[in-house]
């Protein structure tokens, strides 16, 4: 039987081949049958959310694909005020956060516009301008693939760290649920862009609707905001391809060496602390000066750079294989300028840089 599934159709990069079969859950029951019946068969299972994260192969995958649309919001008020929000994996996530501080709940709003489903937002800790899904994450309902057994983890037991969990780069099991501790009063806007955005001091809380149209925008002018009725060309795209490298000591140094070398002994450059010894940098701003500007083009003009911002590698009616040819090339060029490794954030599937 021809393959009958355009992988390419189900991920925000609109790249990935072919898969013979296409199977959609609503249910955690769905699920266990379905992944049973699979796994009796000795069938390779791919399973995806709303494919905002994936790199697939041109040559797609051998098995069929499972995707995860399991619904449902339910609040839980608790006796301090704050309140237990537990939503099905399948959610999109960018609704879920329209219609929890909708609801007067705070602390999602600096998350607004991610695009994807729930489900994926603990597996690689998801952030954005200074909170992390990690700072309000009580557990996550996963069914373990190998034993279809299903039970809910504390976060605590899940590693949660910059981008990454226990979860990331595994397969042993699939989230079906998370549930979220959120608040009812204002909270801090940690990050500076975002403050400026709101034209409030960093620290200085803000009304969580405000914050929320403020991150939409912020968004918007990078092309991180998936909106079908406005067509941008950069959003097609993984979100960040790589993660803002975080260095030790030595490499710290190493890497300010280099910079220095380049751009003189007063040049600046963002770094920011990242706990005892270590910094952050930014990855888009070594990019930018590794000669990547936005908008650069990758083989044949096929992919590039996002006009807009630079972490976002673009597909412009290209090949995986050349969206990897470009990675590749940008990862290479910032290690010979500045002796930095950076690491991809999506998650590949039947190849890797």
């Amino acid at each position: 039987m021809p393959p009958t599934v355009r992988l390419a159709d189900l991920t925000t990069l609109h790249l990935g081949g072919p898969a013979p079969e296409l199977v959609t859950i609503g249910s955690v029951d769905d699920l266990a049958a379905t992944m049973a019946g699979f796994r009796l068969a000795g069938r390779p299972v791919l399973v995806i959310g709303g494919g905002s994260n994936l790199v697939i192969a041109d040559s797609g995958v051998p098995g069929p694909v499972v995707r995860i649309a399991i619904p449902g919001v339910a609040i839980t008020e608790n006796d301090d005020g704050t309140a237990d929000v537990t939503i099905g994996a399948g959610e999109d996530w960018d609704g879920v956060v329209a219609q929890l501080v909708a609801a007067g709940l705070t602390g999602l709003a600096p998350l607004s516009g991610i695009p994807g489903s729930t489900g994926a937002t603990p597996v690689q800790n998801v952030g954005a301008y200074g909170t992390e899904i990690a700072e309000m994450l009580v557990s996550v309902t996963l069914y373990e693939r190998a034993t279809g057994e299903v039970r809910d983890i504390p976060a605590d037991d899940l590693a949660l760290g910059y981008r990454t969990s226990v979860l990331r780069g595994t397969d042993r099991a699939v989230v079906t649920g998370v549930t979220l501790r959120l608040g009812r009063t204002p909270t801090p806007v940690k990050y500076a862009e975002l403050a400026r955005a709101l034209g409030v001091e960093p620290g200085t809380a803000a009304p969580e609707s405000a914050i929320r149209q403020a991150v939409l925008g912020l968004r918007r002018s990078k092309g991180m905001l998936i909106e079908p009725w406005v067509p941008d060309p950069d959003t097609r795209s993984a979100g960040s391809f790589f993660t803002n490298p975080i260095m030790d000591r030595v490499g710290a140094d190493r890497t300010d060496q280099r910079i220095r070398e380049r751009f003189g002994a007063d040049a600046t450059y963002p770094r920011y602390p990242a706990g005892q010894d270590h910094t952050k940098l930014s990855a888009a701003w070594l990019i930018e000066r590794a000669g990547f500007p936005k908008g650069f083009d990758g083989p044949g003009g096929r992919v590039g750079l996002s006009t807009k911002h630079t972490l976002a590698l673009v597909n412009r009616d290209g090949t995986t294989a050349d969206m990897l040819q470009l990675a590749r090339q940008i990862r290479d060029g910032v290690r010979e300028a500045f002796e930095v490794d950076l690491h991809p954030e999506p998650v590949f599937v039947g190849v890797s840089l």
